[in-house]
């Protein structure tokens, strides 16, 4: 065999144990993705969960507003209809599905403000004990969204770099979509003190 054919073939053979180092680099930070994605929805599912009991323990307050209630119950099944598959998450659609969220984000802020000005609810123990998972969970989402993030970015940078990226391209390993701060709000709702204010008289 001529030396040039030596070189090709072991050309070759480096170049296909690097692109199998790289794909195997590739899918082990996508799978890493894919976990904490799992880890976003389920703090997201634990707030929707915490939606109805909240609405419930309203409902026997007279005159409480109905147009909040009902924002958040339309917010909530918005929110919970909306499903990114872990296959699936292009910046496009992060950035729906953080919509989506922040609607019912809103929702709750403003039932949680409204919710302030009647003194038996500020009394009512288990609706203590809902606002104060309530606000666990939203540091819980926070916390998820920026491990998200993080995995988001390693991968992002592993199938972006060069020669990675021809590697990534011949496999479809394709950018993944990250959450962004939302407009003036750069960290988690807060709901201390929800309840501090005295009653309207």
């Amino acid at each position: 065999m001529k030396n040039s054919t030596l070189l090709l073939i072991g050309a070759a053979i480096l170049l296909f144990f690097y692109g199998g180092c790289k794909y195997n680099g590739m899918v082990k930070t996508d799978e890493g993705v894919k976990q904490k994605w799992g880890n976003v929805q389920s703090e997201y599912q634990r707030r929707a969960d915490l939606v109805p009991n909240l609405v419930e323990a309203v409902k026997g307050e007279a005159n409480f507003e109905k147009s909040v209630l009902e924002g958040v119950i339309n917010a909530r099944a918005s929110a919970t209809q909306m499903k990114v598959d872990a296959s699936n998450l292009t910046p496009e659609k992060i950035r729906e599905f953080q919509a989506n969220q922040g609607q019912l984000s809103s929702a709750l802020g403003r039932f949680l403000s409204i919710a302030e000005q009647y003194p038996n609810l500020k009394s009512n123990a288990a609706f203590g004990e809902l606002r104060a998972q309530l606000e666990g969970t939203e540091n819980r989402i926070k916390v998820a969204r920026n491990e998200y993030n993080a995995a988001v970015k390693d991968y992002n940078i592993s199938v972006r770099t060069f020669p990675s990226n021809i590697f990534a391209g011949m496999f479809g390993f394709a950018e993944k979509g990250a959450f962004e701060a939302d407009k003036g709000a750069e960290k988690a709702p807060s709901l201390k003190g929800a309840f501090d204010t005295k009653p309207q008289q």
